[in-house]
């Protein structure tokens, strides 16, 4: 997994602490490492398996890793820009002219805000873009910038559990693109399908689980991530509620080629691709069974 244990794996948690795993003959152990280092691994088969977006896959598909998405976690791409009551957000035209905050020119946050401008016409020279690292609440909340690229389930959460009400424009309201889900190789799905499906259904129904029972998914997450208890609760537990709008779609793991296609299409003519490859080798729905 990229990242760190985080309430956004918590359907990872409840498949384990629920038995799915085992139901599957499956004993699992949840590593954290940097995403583009994860891909590399599994495309040369020494990690089978990884959590890690879809814009990455079509890197590294592109660089010829035989990398392959297998299941889809986040249906809706997790980006939004976001500001406070100075500056109303209706649109994106209504950046223009105005200072927006990015972790940095890297990474979903700089994919999402490209597309964003490339869905809306918007040109990059219209709009101050500053480099703030993750301090994108507090640079909101001191007047540092006028808005600011966030992870849609995380800061505009934070900002209203402090007492402000957050304009909010979701990147995936003007571009989809594909976002995190499970990742394997060829080889693996070869040489070992059943892995590879039981793996899949496992985190499905640990999924729909975490949809159909958030409570006791955050109480079953806070084992993993104990962090998240104590006086950050309410703020993670309303984190892991705006997160399911995320997963949630009318079946569970299931990928569009469509959006696929279309976020190939994208990332090249933006620049972020040097070429394009064979989509349908990026992805399978083969392993998708809904729990």
């Amino acid at each position: 997994m990229g990242y760190i244990p985080n309430v956004q794996f918590t359907p990872f948690y409840v498949a384990l602490s629920k038995g799915y795993f085992a139901d599957e003959k499956l004993e699992i152990e949840f590593d954290y490492g940097m995403e583009t280092d994860l891909l590399s691994l599994v495309g040369a088969d020494t990690l089978q398996f990884a959590v890690a977006s879809g814009d990455q896959v079509i890197l590294a598909r592109g660089q010829g890793l035989p990398v392959v998405y297998v299941m889809t976690y986040f249906h809706r791409f997790p980006v939004a820009v976001v500001s406070l009551e100075d500056l109303p957000l209706e649109e994106p035209a209504d950046l223009i002219g105005h200072s927006v905050g990015i972790p940095g020119l890297w990474g979903a946050s700089y994919i999402g805000w490209l597309a964003l401008l490339n869905a809306s016409g918007i040109d990059e020279q219209d709009v101050t873009l500053e480099s703030i690292g993750y301090t994108q609440v507090a640079s909101l909340t001191e007047d540092q910038v006028d808005a600011a690229v966030v992870y849609a389930a995380n800061e505009p959460v934070q900002l209203r559990q402090a007492g402000y009400e957050p304009n909010i424009i979701y990147v995936a309201d003007y571009m989809n693109l594909v976002s995190n889900g499970i990742i394997t190789n060829e080889k693996t799905i070869e040489d070992r399908p059943e892995l590879v499906a039981g793996l899949v259904r496992a985190v499905l129904r640990g999924l729909r689980y975490t949809i159909d029972s958030p409570e006791e998914a955050f109480e079953i997450c806070l084992e993993y991530v104990p962090e998240a208890g104590g006086e950050n609760r309410d703020t993670q537990m309303a984190v892991l509620e705006e997160s399911i709008k995320f997963w949630d779609s009318e079946t569970l793991g299931l990928c569009d080629p469509s959006v696929w296609e279309m976020s190939q299409d994208f990332m090249f003519e933006a620049g972020l691709a040097e070429s394009k490859s064979d989509v349908e080798k990026m992805f399978t729905n083969d392993f998708i069974v809904e729990p």
